[in-house]
């Protein structure tokens, strides 16, 4: 009966979220347009199907990702299971299955992620199968996993988020001087899509958790950033894998003019 209320309370909270879309969508077709809404009755009910899957997705985050996450997060920083027996904060040297965690997470939700799969999928059609689907899922997978464990790395260290970002948006400008120009625009879009429905609420409740049960951390200055990490280093590791593509099809245009 609780989680009943519960969820009916999430379907409210997203009906007053979405009616400002329907009124905006609607008035310009009514007022402005003055059109007639063509297939009414099927555009109402795909209203409806978003309202109840909206709801189910955040009832889901409330009831299982976002507690997940932070249960993880518990369970590898405790004391037990770094072995600081001592009750020492210890450093972060003996976080090693805590940044293993974070690479695993950030590639798997990465992958799952649907806007990077319909990415993907426009990106390989528009080039003509010059990038391959899984080819950019991949990288963008790296991407993620690298910037996710080095984001748990400065949670667990207490180091300023500045430097990170400031550092690693120089190494994306200095990649964007030498990259190939037809992917720029494509691994830009890619470090954003990354930070969707699937990756967010585990990397934020990640970065929460560990903040939370590390000693000496704020959960609200150190928790979060880890999305800023997913969405940085995506950018580095696509524009590396056309650099790097690039480069293996110069050499072997090389090779075939040797032979």
């Amino acid at each position: 009966m609780e989680l009943l209320q519960h969820f009916l309370l999430s379907l409210l909270s997203t009906v007053r979220d979405v009616l400002p879309i329907a009124v905006i969508l609607f008035g310009f077709q009514l007022l402005i347009l003055r059109k007639q809404i063509s297939n009414l009755r099927q555009i109402l009910v795909g209203f409806v199907f978003v309202l109840l899957g909206l709801a189910f997705f955040l009832e889901g985050l409330e009831q299982a990702l976002f507690p997940l996450g932070k249960l993880m997060a518990e369970q590898l920083t405790a004391p037990e299971f770094l072995g600081l027996t001592d009750g020492g904060d210890g450093d972060w040297k003996h976080y090693f299955w805590v940044y293993v965690f974070a690479f695993a997470i950030g590639f798997s939700t990465t992958i799952a992620e649907p806007s990077l799969i319909a990415v993907a999928i426009k990106a390989n059609q528009v080039s003509a199968g010059a990038i391959g689907t899984w080819g950019l899922r991949i990288a963008v997978a790296i991407g993620v996993a690298v910037g996710i464990s080095l984001g748990v790395y400065r949670i667990v260290t207490g180091t300023p988020l500045h430097f990170y970002i400031i550092a690693g948006y120089i190494l994306v400008v200095i990649q964007t001087l030498f990259c190939p120009k037809s992917i720029i625009a494509l691994a830009y879009d890619s470090g954003g899509v990354t930070t969707s429905t699937v990756t967010v609420p585990l990397v934020a409740a990640l970065g929460l958790g560990l903040a939370s049960n590390i000693p000496g951390r704020d959960p609200l200055l150190d928790g979060f950033g880890l999305i800023a990490f997913a969405s940085l280093f995506p950018i580095m590791s696509v524009m590396g894998y056309a650099q790097l593509s690039e480069w293996r099809a110069r050499r072997a245009r090389m090779n075939n003019e040797r032979s």
